[in-house]
C-alpha cells in the first residue's frame, strides 16, 4: 500500500496499515531508524484521521434537536468521544513519544469499564479480563461471604473480608488462605482476629516458618482448602462463569445472586439427604419390624 493510499483512506483501512508495520529486527541501525520512522508516520496518519472524526462529531451534537428517546444516545456518544480521546492521546505517548503507559491509566473494556487486568500467573491462564471476588466457604460448604475486588490485590483485602465475616458469623475462629493473601502485615494482624491462621507464605520460609507449616493442625486445614475449587466450580455453574449485566452495580448484583444460588441448592441437597436418610431409617426399622415378627 503506498503512502498516498494509508494518509486518504478510511480510518480502519489507515488503522490496518499501521498494524501491520512491524519493528525491524535488523542489526543496521539505520534500517531500524527508517522502519522506526515508518511505524511512527503511519500511527501520525491514524491519529490524525481519528481526531478529524473526533472534532465532527464534537461539532454534530449541539447541533442536534434532540428527543427525549435520542438523550441516552447522545449521552453514550459523548462517552464513547472520551474513550476515543483518552485512547489518541494514550497512542501518541507511547508509539510516537516513546512514553510507557501507567497501568493505572489504562482502559481494558469501553463497555465495561470496571474491567481489570487480572495476572493469575497459573499455566495455561496466566491473565484473565474481569474482576476479582473472594470467597468465604464454611466446613459444610456454604457461602458465608463474598467480595468483589475492585483496584486491589488478594493481599490488601484479607483483613477486610475477614472482618466482614466475622461481623456476620462472630462464632467464626478459623480460615484458610491461599498463598496470594500472604503479607508479614497480614500474618500478624489476621492472627489477632482468629484463633486458627492458616496462611502460606510465598516464596523461602525460614526455619520457624517451616516448622509452623509443618504442624498437623496447620497441615490438615491446608488439605481442606482444596474444597473451595469445588466451591468455585459451582459458583461458575450458577451462573458466575459469565456476567451478562452491565456496569459495576449489574456485577455485584449477578455476583450476589449466583452466591444465594449456590447456597439455596446447597440447602436443597442437604434437605434431600437428609430425608433419604430419614427413608432409610424408617425402611429398616420396616424390615427389622417384619423379622421380628416372622421369627
Amino acid at each position: 500500500m503506498s503512502r498516498t493510499l494509508y494518509r486518504h483512506g478510511g480510518v480502519d483501512r489507515i488503522f490496518t496499515y499501521a498494524q501491520k508495520l512491524k519493528h525491524s529486527t535488523s542489526k543496521d541501525e539505520t534500517k531500524k531508524a527508517l522502519k522506526q520512522a515508518a511505524v511512527i508516520e503511519a500511527h501520525k496518519a491514524c491519529l490524525q484521521r481519528a481526531r478529524e472524526f473526533i472534532f465532527k462529531i464534537e461539532a454534530t451534537l449541539p447541533l442536534l434537536s434532540v428527543g427525549k428517546q435520542q438523550v441516552v444516545q447522545v449521552i453514550q456518544t459523548e462517552r464513547f468521544v472520551m474513550h476515543a480521546r483518552r485512547q489518541t492521546d494514550q497512542i501518541e505517548r507511547r508509539v510516537v513519544n516513546g512514553e510507557k503507559i501507567p497501568h493505572a491509566e489504562k482502559v481494558f473494556s469501553l463497555f465495561e469499564e470496571h474491567t481489570e487486568w487480572v495476572s493469575k500467573g497459573k499455566a495455561g491462564v496466566p491473565v484473565e479480563l474481569g474482576l476479582r471476588v473472594n470467597v468465604m466457604e464454611d466446613q459444610h460448604g456454604f457461602v458465608l461471604h463474598h467480595q468483589v475486588v475492585e483496584k486491589q490485590t488478594d493481599d490488601q483485602v484479607a483483613v477486610s473480608v475477614v472482618k466482614e465475616t466475622l461481623a456476620r458469623f462472630p462464632e467464626f475462629r478459623a480460615c484458610s488462605f491461599d498463598k496470594g493473601y500472604h503479607s508479614p502485615a497480614n500474618q500478624k494482624n489476621l492472627r489477632e482476629l482468629l484463633e486458627h491462621v492458616v496462611l502460606p507464605k510465598k516464596g523461602r520460609r525460614n526455619k520457624a516458618e517451616q516448622k509452623r507449616e509443618s504442624t498437623p493442625e496447620f497441615q490438615a486445614m491446608r488439605r481442606q482448602h482444596s474444597a473451595i475449587e469445588s466451591a468455585i466450580n459451582a459458583l461458575e455453574v450458577h451462573g458466575l462463569d459469565r456476567c451478562p449485566d452491565h456496569g459495576i452495580k449489574g456485577f455485584k448484583r449477578y455476583v450476589a445472586l449466583a452466591v444465594v444460588a449456590r447456597n439455596i441448592q446447597k440447602l436443597g441437597a442437604e434437605l434431600r439427604r437428609q430425608e433419604q436418610a430419614e427413608e432409610k431409617r424408617k425402611k429398616d426399622k420396616r424390615k427389622k419390624d417384619e423379622l421380628k415378627r416372622a421369627a
